[in-house]
């Protein structure tokens, strides 16, 4: 924590608070952070560091570890596999990109450690298993790819980095079990989900229906672009059709691991690989330069 008595001393020093010098603290943490975050393009051009309601949804978590002296505690859906097009990726296996990305975010936490001492923890929720059998990676190459990163993890000392997964919360490899805990217990109606998404397209409706209309045109196309392999057959039209089904699967499922972190990880600040508009729950992150990234990592 920032030391109490140190805390009071700068306090009485510059005759402030030692409410305002923690939110100071939090500010500057969060300014951090913030230096890399993905937001809209329509809204890039006027983006500001320090947007209040940017910072607002998170400065509360940050708050609060402050005042326990715990490190600033981040989750981060993401790394769930690479694609199972094999034209995209030189393998099934973490390579340099996700090397560069873990070193990243490691360094992340390294820079919020300088102005606070406990420094910042990443807890990487690896979410390939929850949709793997609906964008067709192999479970023995998802699981190929979760030891990977740990192995990574481990070797290269990025000892502020950890990863959770859905094999974690169950015993046994019946996968498909899994999946389907997850959807009963978090999972909403299918149909539910697709009059979001039909009302989504429409400017003036809730962020929330906006939201699923934007993920379902983004993952319907990077599943219809996935099947354009070599030696394919199927015409444009059918595959299309298939990425347009399995895309609700897929967004069904992730909204559901979402549900699981927010209840396993409340303290936790929620950051994601996907832009997030002004004052979102999450914070969009760039985890490489936009000329170097993975489809390995895209997804969700």
């Amino acid at each position: 924590m920032l030391s109490l008595k140190r805390t009071e001393a700068n306090a009485l020093s510059l005759n402030i608070s030692i409410t305002e010098l923690i939110h100071a603290k939090a500010n500057e943490i969060m300014a951090i952070v913030m230096k890399f975050h993905r937001t809209s393009c329509m809204q890039r051009a006027n983006y500001n560091l320090s947007c209040d309601a940017c910072y607002l949804p998170h400065l509360p978590k940050i708050i609060y570890s402050i005042i326990q002296g715990k490190p600033i505690s981040f989750i981060l859906p993401a790394f769930p596999g690479k694609s199972p097009n094999l034209s995209k990726v030189i393998g099934t296996l973490p390579d340099m990109a996700e090397r560069h990305s873990l070193n990243f975010l490691n360094n992340l936490c390294e820079s919020i450690k300088k102005i606070y001492s406990p420094g910042a923890h990443i807890v990487i929720c690896s979410d390939g298993r929850v949709f793997s059998d609906l964008i067709g990676i192999k479970e023995k190459d998802i699981n190929a790819y979760q030891q990977e990163l740990d192995l990574i993890i481990n070797k290269c000392d990025f000892n502020n980095l950890s990863t959770f997964n859905l094999d974690q919360l169950y015993n046994g490899d019946n996968f498909q079990d899994m999946r389907n805990n997850l959807l009963q217990i978090f999972g909403e109606p299918i149909d539910v989900l697709q009059q979001k998404v039909h009302l989504g397209f429409k400017e003036q409706a809730p962020r929330e229906e906006r939201e699923a209309h934007r993920m379902y045109c983004g993952i319907t196309k990077f599943l219809f672009e996935d099947q354009l392999y070599p030696g394919q057959l199927k015409s444009k039209t059918a595959l299309q059709k298939d990425a347009r089904k399995r895309a609700y699967g897929v967004i069904q499922r992730s909204n559901a691991w979402s549900k699981l972190l927010a209840k396993r990880f409340p303290e936790h600040v929620r950051l994601s690989i996907h832009p997030q508009t002004c004052g979102d729950v999450k914070i969009g992150i760039n985890l490489l330069p936009e000329n170097f990234m993975t489809r390995g990592t895209e997804l969700l």
